[in-house]
């Protein structure tokens, strides 16, 4: 679940894990488990991992390891049965507790919401079906990028039904079916399905539908209050410094994203997928099939694609789905052809784990596959925060080109925000300017360059590059809607 703004949810590309790039690098000499090591403690070296991994070779386990901390205050370490906030990773149990319920003939797929939540809007709830919440394609907009959402319910307990309540008389952002549009409101309305036909609670429903017959005892609805063994900690990364992240009831991500696990346990989830002790055959291909209307390569709660391996011309079916909330992010990356299996934790907030998830991949396969660079970005926040804007442009300058250093788009954005977070919205826009610069047919940067304008009082600025970013991406509902409001007022 993807539980930080909406600009973070639109920075992140919720396919990473599902296009594998042409790389440029191989080890000769080494086994695979030792590419796999060494590439991933580069990663943590130049700052980009801190976290848990596990990867799995034709159904066997062949790494798993933690690196970093777990828990930064006491040095604890990060193994592999460190426990973590999922984030999204959370609606693939959502899809499966739905899958469960079609096959006891308590649900159905294609009849109207209302016919479960008889308390729902019918207005909307009446064109909706299970379907199109698990798809992604209801036009239910998303909880987690309504305006002020975070500072208004972030701290807050909810009951599922009354949470339904912030979002259950939202305009559809269109004719469900029509489009696809990520939503963490459809999945949360699957949880209240689950709890209303089962007579259930839905963490009463994960454990004794999934958790205990698959063994998974290291895995949960995660609670604050609960004193849990070697949970990891999770952390906001600045620069090259941390910070504890913000606190966030998990009544909030509820059926979207409110699991913790271990990489040890999604090994024991991946391998029961290959049989049918949860659902049946036909169930898992519903679940694994990308919606028919081919509005998304998304099928119930799992993205999946034909991705290309390196240089050749052959291809794979991967299944996966990555994750974000706060302090964490994740990625589980099935194939299931081969049986292997890619599983990536880290407590250390925002970080590509798409790219280390693709090199893995390749490895995998004996094909050449990146190395990890040092940021561009987070070395130009540490200038701008020690010495200032000039200083950082001046050090931006001279690494930019530099072969240990990477200029990455999102990093970039991410760095941009953190900046505005702290009251630099001035120094936010030169590197919101900076990255439209190097990336200036993404619509993604103009929006950026276009919020922080906003922020400062630039109105006219703040217009004209949001409509730059809507002409380029016409899809960009964040901007056509701010240019309503700006025109409105």
């Amino acid at each position: 679940m993807e539980l930080n703004s909406n600009h973070f949810l639109k920075r992140t590309i919720l396919f990473g894990i599902l296009i594998l790039l042409i790389l440029p690098s191989i080890a000769i000499g080494q086994t695979k488990t030792e590419q796999i090591d060494k590439l991933m403690s580069l990663y943590h070296e130049y700052g980009q991992f801190n976290g848990s991994a596990l990867v799995a070779e034709n159904g066997k386990v062949i790494y798993k390891k933690g690196h970093g901390l777990a828990n930064m205050e006491w040095d604890i370490p990060n193994q592999s049965n460190t426990k973590h906030r999922l984030g999204s990773i959370t609606k693939q149990f959502t899809s499966m507790l739905i899958m469960q319920l079609v096959e006891q003939g308590k649900l159905k797929l294609d009849v109207p919401i209302t016919t479960y939540l008889t308390d729902y809007p019918k207005s909307t709830g009446d064109k909706i079906t299970i379907h199109h919440l698990l798809t992604h394609t209801a036009g239910i907009p998303n909880y987690t990028s309504f305006p002020n959402f975070f500072n208004d319910h972030m701290r807050n307990p909810y009951t599922p039904d009354e949470f339904v309540e912030v979002f259950k008389d939202s305009t559809l952002q269109f004719t469900p079916g029509e489009k696809f549009a990520y939503s963490n409101s459809g999945y949360f309305l699957l949880g209240v399905i689950i709890e209303k036909v089962s007579g259930k609670t839905y963490e009463q429903m994960l454990k004794k539908n999934i958790f205990t017959p698959l063994k998974m005892n290291n895995t949960g609805f995660d609670h604050h209050s609960t004193i849990l063994k070697n949970r990891a900690t999770g952390y906001n990364k600045f620069g090259t410094s941390y910070t504890n992240s913000d606190y966030l009831d998990m009544s909030i991500p509820y059926a979207a994203g409110s699991m913790y696990s271990t990489v040890e346990d999604l090994y024991l989830w991946d391998q029961a997928l290959y049989t049918d002790q949860l659902i049946s055959k036909k169930s898992k291909d519903l679940i694994f099939t990308p919606d028919a209307s081919g509005k998304a390569s998304y099928g119930y709660g799992w993205g999946i694609s034909h991705q290309p391996l390196a240089k050749s011309s052959d291809s794979i079916k991967v299944i996966g789905h990555g994750g974000g909330i706060n302090g964490f992010n994740t990625i589980i990356s099935r194939i299931p052809s081969d049986k292997h299996l890619i599983v990536l934790f880290n407590n250390t907030g925002r970080t590509d784990l798409g790219k280390m998830s693709r090199s893995i991949g390749n490895i995998l396969y004996g094909s050449p596959y990146d190395t990890p660079k040092k940021s561009v970005a987070f070395s130009l926040l540490g200038a701008i925060m020690d010495k200032g804007i000039t200083f950082g442009l001046e050090e931006f300058e001279k690494i930019k080109s530099s072969e240990i250093y990477a200029v990455d788009e999102r990093e970039m954005n991410m760095v941009g925000y953190q900046l505005m977070g702290v009251d630099k919205v001035k120094e936010a826009i030169e590197v919101f300017k900076l990255n439209v610069a190097l990336f200036p047919e993404s619509g993604n940067v103009y929006d950026s360059l276009g919020e922080a304008y906003l922020k400062n009082g630039n109105k006219e600025l703040a217009i004209n590059n949001y409509k730059k970013s809507v002409e380029i991406d016409p899809n960009n509902t964040n901007g056509i809607n701010i240019l309503k409001k700006i025109d409105s007022k």
